[in-house]
């Protein structure tokens, strides 16, 4: 059998310039990479107006190195240019022109049998147009709420080409597979679900006297915590406006917000407002982004994880705060209630019920959970089975007198 060799091709990769961008899909294919050859190829967005941008936001965009090896793998990441407003309708296009000759390089050199992008658009679409220039199959795994919101949009086209081309699609969850693929038309023995599992090595339980002591917590506080970048969608603003209410019964209340900004926008002075309007500031603290190594003490903290989230593909969220020991209060959307599968790890609430959200958060403060119970639903979610099966995937792609050896049609 034909050893397979991947291109990995994904604009949203951790870097020194912004470390805990797109962890996931390190986490991923890195374990992919202990078991079969991979590069990255991680193209860089890019404008003429960036700097005026950086001025306003300081984040914005940040410039990594264009080549480095991280844990012995070559990362590459090529330049390309994309246009701020109606110029977005481009990125595919020019995500495409801009990267293709770096993949052709690597290509040369490694001797690639796949690419394999993630997220449908731009990335699958330009990953697909240059898979189809080399002669190549190529995988796009379907990832959250960045696929699933182009759909009605002027984009929506380019999510069915990239499908349509791709001659393999995975999905992190059975609801964006239905809500995104199928819903688009894509066959389903085209679809492969295969979730995102969680390091338990990494993400432990810790003293939690030791973390409340770093942190700065009273030891009998009651603290709530979320984790994600700070945009509408995540809904921090929804559980800020919760809080008012959860202090009556609980008056030395503690919410831990962890994260940044991200090219969506940055809510981060908003949330501070509204949490002076709603005379919680003291309560709300904002802990920027974390390293996964550091973030564990921030969960260690912590009584209850709650994201009172509007779209969600697989929130990895969840589970590391499940590996810590803390039980889960989100909304009954994307592939959460695949996540949160079980009633002893926490509850979901449908979307958007505020009373509801508020009553499920009070029940987790004065439950007595089984922790125990908490931590072995997380390890089971380990990454062995799913690494395990992308490998199997993989092979097929690069099996002899497979169909899947033939790249999908032009269209």
């Amino acid at each position: 059998m034909i050893q397979p060799r991947l291109i990995v091709y994904s604009s949203l990769f951790p870097s020194a310039a912004a470390p805990t961008a797109g962890t996931f899909i390190r986490e991923r294919m890195f374990r992919v990479g202990k078991r079969i050859p991979i590069v990255v190829v991680a193209p860089q967005a890019w404008s003429p107006f960036d700097a005026l941008i950086r001025f306003f936001r300081p984040d914005f965009r940040p410039s990594a190195v264009g080549h480095e090896k991280m844990d012995g793998i070559d990362v590459y990441r090529p330049r390309w240019l994309s246009l701020p407003g109606i110029g977005k309708r481009f990125d595919g296009w020019l995500m495409a022109l801009c990267t293709e000759a770096c993949v052709r390089r690597v290509h040369r050199r490694f001797g690639a049998t796949a690419i394999d992008a993630h997220f449908l658009y731009p990335d699958g679409w330009a990953a697909t147009r240059i898979a189809q220039r080399l002669a190549l199959p190529v995988t796009i795994t379907i990832r959250g709420s960045k696929d699933e919101w182009l759909i009605g949009t002027s984009r929506e086209k380019g999510l069915r080409q990239a499908m349509a081309r791709a001659t393999k699609l995975f999905s992190v969850s059975r609801a964006l597979a239905d809500n995104v693929a199928h819903a688009l038309g894509v066959a389903p023995a085209k679809v492969s679900v295969i979730g995102n599992g969680v390091d338990a090595d990494r993400f432990t339980p810790v003293d939690r006297t030791e973390a409340r002591r770093r942190l700065g917590l009273a030891a009998d506080a009651p603290v709530l915590i979320g984790v994600g970048n700070l945009v509408p969608s995540k809904g921090f603003q929804r559980v800020i406006a919760l809080l008012p209410r959860l202090r009556e019964r609980h008056p030395g209340l503690v919410y831990l917000i962890v994260g940044g900004g991200a090219t969506q926008g940055d809510l981060r002075a908003t949330l501070e407002a509204q949490a002076r309007a709603c005379g919680v500031a003291d309560a709300v603290r904002f802990c920027g982004r974390q390293l996964p190594d550091e973030l564990r003490w921030f969960y260690g903290a912590a009584d209850v994880f709650v994201l009172a989230t509007e779209f969600e593909g697989w929130a990895n969220v969840f589970l590391e705060a499940m590996a810590c020991g803390l039980p889960v209060v989100s909304t009954r959307v994307g592939g959460n209630a695949e996540v949160v599968m079980e009633p002893d790890t926490g509850e979901l609430v449908d979307w958007w019920d505020e009373d509801a959200f508020a009553e499920a958060i009070e029940r987790a403060l004065t439950r007595r959970w089984d922790r125990a119970a908490i931590l072995a639903y997380a390890r089971s979610q380990a990454w062995d089975e799913r690494v395990e099966r992308l490998v199997a995937e993989f092979r097929r792609l690069t099996a002899p007198g497979e169909p899947a050896m033939l790249v999908a049609t032009r269209s």
